[in-house]
């Protein structure tokens, strides 16, 4: 390519790719494809993007469907295990027996304690104090004994933190980059950005053994987002089959869209959610061929999840839910209500985990990330197995409280769910179930904050989620409990006097968007993806005024996402597409000078001046002009090219150090300083040239350069530079006037 954009190496670790390169490639292989191609190998072509994204959809599935598995027989194993079949879950051991009475499942206080009676189902406290906060979760079951339940629960404690050890043990010493959420860097790499290893097979194995593990410590983490992270490695491993994505890392990152589109369609079953997410909160460049694929994606990877049905209740999720009730216009109050205390609630969690996250990155803490991540699991474990709520774990817990009450006076036990359910509808209980929500509430606050982080797999949707749900649920309580109490006043006029006029269900649905939009201030992608959660029309109007009250009211305190702070955070370099940047000024005042620069004459210099160059000089590119007095721009050549082509030519046992280089035909100002050159030679893609005069080599470096980059003039006004950064993903644009580079700034 002896014009254009010029030849590149592979990108360097920590580097931005070029994107008009990556594009100008892609059409010139298409050009060559269809002048010379035949009709199957165009096709092949063709469906080359549609067969990854259907294997990217088909094994993200099958590893949701793996890890959701894994997930709830190791969170079952803190409590007992299977007599029978000891890969079993409780779920599946008791598959063919009541629930109650499920002979095969053993709890490990009554092994620790010797009484391995399986209708003895604890935990219950001995005394008064400590049974007001626990109830068991089989209340026709026999009492068990205080050395039983205190059994069960060191064990409980050990299990939490072994599994915490065992997920931050492997982040640490097998794939640092398999700890987080993911969802950061993933921006920050469909952004331009190089991260090698982070979307690597051994990320994806670690991260994939290492998130059902934190998830059951019973840490407050989620696995939604580390989702978006396994997706996008599955969608950087198969592309390497093919080569126009494997060399091509424009092309590369559509693919990657599409994976996040997939990740999200697992974590939640919503695959039109997941497209929307991936349009919204990660890609960075979404054409229309992409959101298509996007779609195929979500769509194959939603397919696989309900044909393999892990949980064998034909839900994509555990926290699947329908309503049949709609709800009254005076609502709209408490909704707007739970928007504000969501977007309250977000300002305050990203504040307080940005604080937490660098006092760990600037202390010993960071040394230590095993030792923390088993403490914290530890306290979690200490906490939540006296709360029956904390302790069910939060898939349950939201999917119990996402469920409405059933219609019926009499409040038969056949009608709810499980005990959990019943609990959150007895009308005797109000007080204390709303009291007990509130203090889970409060204690996931406090272990979100100090969990999300640690060094082990860990996404913020379910947390959030979890307490938003919890506060939502508390709301719809102390709202049916006024209308039950004041069915005259104005309000509640709407309400049928012979029913519940307000479900519950909804404003706890409710409560985790606004909860979620405040931490992640997604607003279309959340609308839609609650909205395939409950599969209800009917409430999207109230989840789109409860998100978008509770974006504003977050936006009111700062519009950083906790994914944006900690990208901040981590130094990448992301520079937001959906972002508007006001600056009152001209591009001019904020170059850099060429004093600040190295600028490379077309002639004139040799390998040796290159060596110096690229040794003393840490920028990551530098113009090239027909010389230092002239300082006419005749391209841009990267860093990476240049060490590669020194490297290269060092390599020929005729180049030394004063090996003449040359940028393309010898600029007439600088011909007496160097030979005509005759004829050219070709060596690792470096071209030599040899000079009639004594046959010195010349090393001709235009293939390597951009010999077209993007110019503007000083008075250019920064937003609109800003704008040709963001549309066009440009690295650098020079500054010129009337050809020449600008060497001062200013107007």
């Amino acid at each position: 390519m002896a014009e254009g954009s010029g030849r590149r190496v592979t990108y360097a670790n920590f580097s931005t790719i070029d994107f008009m390169h990556d594009f100008a490639k892609e059409r010139i292989r298409l050009k060559r494809l269809r002048e010379h191609g035949t009709w199957l190998a165009n096709l092949f072509d063709a469906s080359q993007a549609w067969l990854v994204v259907a294997f990217v959809g088909v094994a993200t599935g099958i590893l949701a469907v793996f890890i959701a598995l894994v997930e709830e027989w190791l969170a079952d194993l803190k409590v007992g295990y299977c007599r029978d079949y000891w890969y079993l879950n409780r779920k599946f051991c008791c598959w063919m027996q009541e629930e109650e009475a499920c002979s095969t499942w053993v709890l490990w206080g009554d092994v620790v304690t010797g009484n391995d009676d399986p209708l003895s189902v604890g935990p219950q406290f001995a005394n008064a104090t400590l049974a007001t906060l626990v109830r068991r979760t089989e209340p026709h079951h026999e009492p068990a004994t205080t050395g039983s339940f205190l059994a069960a629960y060191i064990v409980y404690m050990a299990m939490a933190t072994l599994f915490a050890f065992l997920a931050a043990f492997m982040c640490k010493h097998l794939a640092p980059y398999a700890a987080g959420s993911g969802i950061p860097e993933v921006k920050t790499i469909l952004g331009g950005f190089i991260m090698r290893k982070f979307l690597g097979g051994w990320t994806l194995i670690v991260k994939t053994i290492g998130l059902p593990l934190a998830t059951a410590s019973g840490m407050s983490v989620g696995k939604e987002g580390p989702f978006v992270h396994l997706a996008c490695c599955v969608g950087n491993i198969f592309p390497r089959l093919f080569t126009k994505f494997a060399k091509n890392e424009a092309k590369k990152r559509e693919i990657l869209s599409a994976a996040a589109a997939a990740g999200v369609s697992c974590a939640f079953g919503a695959p039109i959610g997941g497209v929307l997410f991936s349009l919204e909160e990660v890609s960075y460049y979404f054409p229309y061929k992409t959101m298509l694929r996007s779609f195929f994606s979500a769509m194959m990877a939603a397919v696989t999840l309900q044909v393999l049905n892990p949980y064998r209740t034909g839900k994509l999720v555990l926290f699947q839910v329908t309503y049949t009730k709609s709800w009254h216009s005076f609502e709209l109050l408490f909704f707007m209500l739970l928007g504000a205390l969501g977007g309250l609630f977000g300002a305050f969690f990203i504040r307080l985990n940005l604080w937490v996250s660098t006092l760990r990155k600037h202390t010993w803490i960071r040394r230590h990330p095993v030792q923390e991540a088993c403490t914290i699991a530890l306290v979690t474990a200490l906490i939540s197995y006296v709360n029956v709520y904390l302790r069910a774990g939060s898939d349950k817990l939201v999917g119990s409280l996402f469920r409405a009450c059933p219609s019926t006076t009499t409040l038969d036990p056949d009608a709810f769910l499980d005990d959990m359910h019943e609990d959150l509808c007895a009308r005797e209980k109000l007080a204390a179930t709303a009291g007990l929500l509130l203090i889970a509430a409060a204690a996931k606050i406090a272990l979100t904050i100090v969990t999300f982080g640690t060094r082990v797999p860990c996404g913020i949707f379910i947390p959030t989620m979890c307490i938003g749900a919890c506060v939502g649920r508390v709301l719809g309580m102390a709202v049916a409990a006024m209308a039950r109490g004041f069915p005259t006043f104005f309000l509640f006029a709407a309400c049928a006097p012979d029913e519940e006029c307000i479900t519950l269900g909804p404003y706890a649905l409710l409560g985790a968007a606004a909860f979620l939009a405040g931490v992640t201030r997604m607003t279309v992608s959340l609308v839609v993806i609650m909205f395939e959660i409950t599969g209800a029309l009917t409430y999207v109007l109230p989840i789109m005024i409860t998100v978008m009250v509770a974006k504003f009211v977050g936006d009111a305190f700062g519009h950083e996402s906790i994914y944006d702070g900690l990208i901040r955070l981590n130094g990448y370099p992301f520079l937001d597409a959906k972002a508007e940047y006001i600056q009152a000024v001209h591009a001019g005042e904020v170059m850099t000078v060429t004093s600040d620069l190295a600028v490379i004459p077309a002639a004139g210099w040799t390998l040796a001046d290159c060596e110096t160059l690229v040794r003393e000089d840490a920028h990551m590119g530098y113009p090239v002009v027909e010389s230092a007095k002239s300082m006419v721009l005749v391209g841009f050549i990267n860093r990476t090219e240049l060490v590669y082509a020194h490297e290269q030519a060092r390599k020929r046992p005729d180049a030394n150090d004063m090996t003449p280089v040359i940028f393309g035909p010898v600029p007439s100002a600088a011909s007496a300083a160097t030979s005509p050159v005759l004829g050219n030679l070709s060596s690792f893609g470096v071209v030599a040239a040899h000079a009639a005069s004594g046959h010195v080599p010349v090393l001709d470096l235009a293939p390597w350069m951009d010999q077209t980059p993007i110019t503007i003039v000083a008075r250019y006004p920064m937003e609109m530079t800003i704008e040709l950064f963001k549309k066009m993903g440009l690295r650098y644009v020079l500054i010129t006037r009337n050809g020449q580079l600008l060497e001062e700034g200013g107007d």
